[in-house]
This record gives structure tokens, C-alpha cells and sequence, in this order.
């Protein structure tokens, strides 16, 4: 059942939780994803980064919102980061349901413009729109890039960036990275913030991104203070492809359906502890 992200937020504001998006770079991670996701009777949301896009193809676009059309449980397509006004047009043509448009390094007054320019294009369509304010770290140098420094969303410009845009969900930056940190890296999310956002922008469902590697007790803190979508990829990546590497230690070995399934389960595991520390196991049945 494919919806908009403002239709699925909106129940997990109103009950509480966060929804898991899982970015996906190839089919069998979205079908591995898909059959957790049904078995648990979760929502859920698939994203697709422009560079994991650029891997795919544009056709697997299209098999991914068939998959989701045919399923019983609530779903939603996103395009996270879009880069452009350019790149969030073409994710309302080709069947997104949600664009992301990413302008948080641009100077605040042009973030909004472009944000704006995005959901006025977007809403008659009813495409939700997802913007940035703040900057996003970065933990490592693959997948997703990120800021050197990470500069915290401030309430009050939340408030007028909220309401000069009508983006329909705001990711906030309150100290989380894209990518895994290294070893000894204690990240701390500044939950103080996040407090302050919710009281300031109360009707606005908050985004997370970065949501990997971050201790659990935190990441279900933030769940529970507003935040109702977090943003999964390289927990769930990093999985995968420890199980192929160890299953590829068998040199005959050639064939995906025989390499892929351990591969598939693995990142299961590590899917099936986010939906449940993030509550939504079960919440399906809300939509």
C-alpha cells in the first residue's frame, strides 16, 4: 500500500513512534527488507540516494513501487538528498511519493527559497516534501557525504522555516553522522535540542538522518521526545556484506541465489532491532 510520507508520519506522530528508512542499493536488499517488513506488520519507507540511483537505474524504481503497491502494509518511496530542484522534479515524475530536497549547506534565506519552490511544485501532485535545517556529520568517507562540522538546528529558525516552506517533515541535526564512526568515537545526540524543536514546532514531524551506530538508548530517547522517521543505511549495508564476505570465502561459489540469502538474512537481523527500537513492529495495522 503505497502512501505519501505525510500520510504515514502523521500516524506516527499521533502514536508515537518512527518509521525505518531503509535505503536500498540493490534488489535483494529491498526484497529481504520487504519480507521483514510484512512479517513484522510494520511501515515502512524505502530510500533511494541519488548515488544509489545511479547504481540501479531508473527501471528498478519502477519494480520497487510495484512491489510496494502490491503489499498490505503502508509504505512510502522517498528520494532522499535530492541535490537540486532538478532532481526533485524528476523524482515527482518518475512515482516517488516523498522528495527530499537537501539545500541545509546553502545560506539559510535560499534553503528556504528552494524548499518552497520544491513543495509548490510537489503538493498538487500530493508529494510530500522533506527538508533539512542544520548539517548532518559525517563519519566515514562512504555512502552518504556529510559536514566537517555539525551545526545544531536552532528552534526558532525551525519555526520560520517550517512555516515560510510547508514542507510536510524537517530533518533536524542534533549530533548524528552519516556512515559508521570509528572506533572510539562516543557520539551524543543533543536531546536538549530536540526537546526545544518539538516544543517550538509541535504539529511537524521530525526526521533523524545518520541514525546508525548510534546507541540505542539515545536513538529510542529521541523516538520518544518527537522524532518519526530515522533515517537507516549503513547499519544495515555494513551487515550485508560482512555475511557475502564470509560467505564468499567459499571459492566455488558464483551464483547470487547462493551467495545472497545469508547475505539477505543478515541484514534482518540488524532491520528487524530498528523497527522494534524504533516501535513501529505492529503499527501497520494503524494505517
Amino acid at each position: 500500500m503505497l502512501i505519501n510520507l505525510k500520510e504515514m508520519l502523521s500516524v506516527a506522530k499521533d502514536n508515537h513512534f518512527a518509521v525505518p528508512a531503509f535505503n536500498v542499493s540493490d534488489y535483494s536488499m529491498f526484497k529481504a527488507l520487504m519480507e521483514l517488513t510484512e512479517e513484522m506488520n510494520a511501515p515502512i519507507i524505502i530510500a533511494i540516494h541519488p548515488n544509489e540511483l545511479k547504481h540501479i537505474g531508473t527501471s528498478m524504481v519502477q519494480g520497487v513501487i510495484d512491489r510496494l503497491n502490491k503489499s498490505k502494509v503502508p509504505s512510502v518511496v522517498h528520494l532522499d538528498h535530492g541535490a537540486s530542484y532538478e532532481q526533485a522534479i524528476w523524482g515527482i515524475q518518475n512515482g516517488f511519493t516523498s522528495v527530499m530536497i537537501d539545500a541545509s549547506m546553502l545560506p539559510f534565506e535560499e534553503n528556504i527559497a528552494i524548499c518552497k519552490k520544491v513543495v509548490e511544485a510537489a503538493h498538487p501532485v500530493n508529494v510530500s516534501v522533506e527538508g533539512e535545517l542544520g548539517t548532518i556529520g559525517t563519519a566515514d568517507n562512504f555512502g552518504e557525504a556529510g559536514s566537517m562540522v555539525i551545526k545544531y538546528t536552532d528552534p526558532m529558525d525551525a519555526k520560520k522555516f517550517v512555516e515560510a516552506t510547508g514542507i510536510d517533515c524537517l530533518a533536524v541535526a542534533i549530533g548524528t553522522c552519516h556512515g559508521l564512526y570509528p572506533k572510539g568515537v562516543d557520539p551524543k545526540l543533543r536531546l536538549d535540542i530536540l526537546e526545544d524543536i518539538v516544543k517550538t514546532i509541535p504539529e511537524t514531524p521530525l526526521v533523524l538522518h545518520g541514525g546508525s551506530a548510534n546507541p540505542d538508548d539515545e536513538i529510542a530517547a529521541s523516538v520518544d521526545i518527537g522524532v518519526n522517521k530515522i533515517n537507516i543505511s549503513s547499519d544495515i549495508k555494513a551487515a550485508y556484506y560482512v555475511k557475502m564476505r564470509e560467505v564468499l570465502k567459499d571459492m566455488k561459489l558464483r551464483e547470487p541465489m547462493d551467495i545472497q540469502p545469508e547475505c539477505m538474512e543478515a541484514m534482518k537481523v540488524v532491520a528487524k532491532q530498528k523497527i522494534e527500537l524504533f516501535k513501529a513492529d505492529g503499527k501497520a495495522s494503524l494505517y
